[in-house]
């Protein structure tokens, strides 16, 4: 990022950390992914609230990036177990921020296991939590009963470009990881799995490319959308498999079981938008298939008579290439600042919430005077 750019990003956070500033100041903890541009972010959620640390998620980490953060506040390592189980949980979040008033600011729902665990047991006060993400979005949603705000940002009408961009640069970069290996897209039959908002997007770039595109998904309605905007829907998953060469999972929970692979087509290649961890069960597979790297960011599994290529290993195949998705990406993240000062109100009842269109609309004007020049 250029110095002008920089200095215009941290003017822009600027401005919608005054305008959304708490009355009162938090601790917080964030969890992101620590790309180049997300300095500027950090600073701006250390302006508002106590930073307590900043988590990143292993697998999007720039090195750069955690150099520069690391210099002002604590940077800890990330794992699913560390929230997971409640007593680590607990401990972790004691030892940063014992006896404080804490926000939690997530991306893909880590906190939720141990959610009503700490909010009851945490010797401060647990103001709420951030969610950034769809799959997120679920698991705090899935809880049998949420104990205290989250407010999320993931179904957001200022995410909706960061969606479509995102898609983008999915089917940029499997196209990449392909061509790398000698092999291109046309030609080769894809299975998109999920038409949520990233699978759809994905689909229809895919589709604007020449491929020829089946969808599958386990929810009725979107399989009519799919059906509605001229996509073949597959009515099982076994035999969509058997006939795609190139297959994308964008559900956010477990696209392929380990029995699931033995049916993929020879030579087909699997790239996700998340992690391995979400979408694919890699522990599931046989172990007569060994491994091999092929390519840079390419394994092989093979077996005898059966062999499919994958890209990342299984994590979000748009991140070898720094999952740019341009200056959109500060819509959403100013509304998470906004969603730090509905927090520390405390006026907000246990449930999901969202930030306000008005809040949203002060948003998209501020971005457009410092963006759209």
């Amino acid at each position: 990022m250029e110095t002008f750019e920089r200095a215009r990003l941290d003017a822009y956070f600027a401005r919608i950390a005054a305008r959304f500033a708490p009355g009162e100041q938090t601790a917080s903890f964030l969890i992101t992914h620590l790309l180049a541009e997300r300095p500027s972010f950090v600073r701006a959620v250390a302006a508002m609230t106590r930073l307590a640390a900043v988590l990143p998620k292993p697998k999007s980490v720039h090195v750069a990036a955690k150099r520069e953060v690391e210099q002002t506040v604590p940077v800890d390592t990330l794992t699913r177990d560390l929230f997971t189980d409640q007593g680590t949980a607990l401990d972790y979040l004691e030892s940063r921020a014992a006896g404080e008033t804490v926000c939690l600011l997530d991306v893909g729902g880590y906190f939720a296991p141990s959610l009503t665990e700490v909010h009851s047991r945490f010797t401060g006060r647990l103001a709420g939590v951030i969610e950034d993400t769809e799959n997120g979005h679920r698991r705090y949603e899935d809880l049998d009963k949420t104990p205290c705000p989250v407010i999320s940002v993931a179904r957001s009408p200022l995410k909706d470009p960061e969606d479509f961009l995102v898609g983008q640069s999915v089917v940029f970069s499997t196209e990449a990881v392909m061509r790398d290996r000698g092999d291109i897209l046309h030609g080769r039959p894809a299975l998109v799995i999920g038409f949520g908002k990233l699978g759809s997007s994905i689909a229809r770039l895919l589709h604007a490319k020449g491929v020829q595109v089946t969808v599958f998904d386990i929810d009725p309605v979107r399989r009519t959308q799919a059906l509605s905007q001229g996509f073949t829907v597959a009515r099982d998953r076994e035999a969509a498999l058997t006939g795609a060469g190139l297959v994308l999972c964008a559900t956010g929970a477990v696209s392929l079981r380990g029995e699931d692979f033995s049916h993929l087509r020879n030579g087909a290649y699997v790239a996700t938008v998340t992690s391995s961890e979400d979408e694919l069960d890699l522990a599931g597979l046989p172990d007569v298939y060994t491994r091999t790297q092929v390519g840079d960011h390419v394994t092989r599994y093979q077996t005898t008579g059966h062999y499919f290529y994958l890209a990342n290993g299984g994590n979000a195949v748009n991140f070898i290439h720094g999952a740019s998705v341009g200056p959109f990406i500060f819509l959403v993240q100013a509304e998470i600042l906004a969603a730090i000062r509905m927090l520390t109100r405390g006026d907000l009842t246990p449930g999901i919430h969202e930030v306000p269109a008005s809040d949203r609309e002060a948003i998209a004007a501020t971005w457009l005077s410092y963006f759209n020049r």
